[in-house]
């Protein structure tokens, strides 16, 4: 007796773990509440279903526009997610991204099936839908690893900053002191800031230059191979 074998009834989605770093504040995770069930009303990733013509990248840029409305300059695959029961109403399988943002960039606006967007510290996160709260795990340990070596916390800053800018921002995601002379000697080494003419003056101290990011050096740097750590 032939036994027929059972088809598939999979569905492929995308969802995004944005971070975004606010001046002189702590790593923020971009979160969109809900206005469909299930989780109807509670706080989620943005993302959902791929459309059966559309590329992965191009779905979750999609997802990110119309859910938050924002179009991260640093996106990559982080993780796919299939247990089964992850989501209650169907077989969901979701692969995973991790995006970088400086919110001074991007406004925030909702839409699609979302009530609202909102910025939330990594500290005090709200509960969260699915397994989103598993997702941001592994985002967060895979860019406080990544940012050791690989200089991505560029895509935070402004555009110009001072170089205390920049060693806050690491001790932010990395979540402990760094050693400043040779944070500073490394980065400085390598070519990957410019020195503008412009300074900042901050409270009572010494005003500080301001500095750009080389993407030309940096893209020089990566064709070569070179490794970026950071103790």
């Amino acid at each position: 007796m032939n036994i027929p074998k059972k088809l598939q009834d999979i569905k492929v989605a995308v969802d995004a773990v944005v971070f975004g770093y606010f001046d002189k504040k702590d790593l923020q995770i971009l979160l969109i509440k809900r206005n469909i069930e299930p989780f109807k009303g509670g706080w989620a990733l943005p993302g959902g279903l791929v459309l059966d013509d559309e590329n992965l990248d191009d779905a979750v840029r999609r997802e990110l526009h119309e859910e938050a409305g924002i179009k991260p300059d640093f996106l990559e695959q982080l993780y796919t997610f299939g247990n089964v029961g992850r989501d209650p109403r169907n077989r969901v399988v979701s692969v995973t991204y991790l995006g970088l943002v400086n919110p001074s960039y991007h406004q925030l606006s909702a839409d699609s099936d979302a009530d609202d967007a909102h910025w939330f510290s990594v500290n005090n996160l709200p509960e969260l839908a699915f397994d989103h709260k598993s997702i941001i795990d592994l985002a967060l340990k895979r860019l406080r690893t990544k940012i050791l070596y690989h200089p991505i916390g560029f895509n935070l800053l402004n555009e110009e900053f001072p170089f205390s800018d920049l060693e806050n921002l690491y001790k932010t995601i990395i979540g402990q002191e760094i050693d400043r002379r040779n944070f500073r000697k490394k980065i400085m080494s390598y070519g990957l800031l410019n020195e503008t003419q412009n300074i900042r003056k901050e409270g009572s101290g010494r005003p500080g230059k301001l500095f750009t990011f080389n993407q030309e050096k940096y893209k020089e740097l990566e064709q070569e191979g070179f490794y970026f750590e950071i103790k």
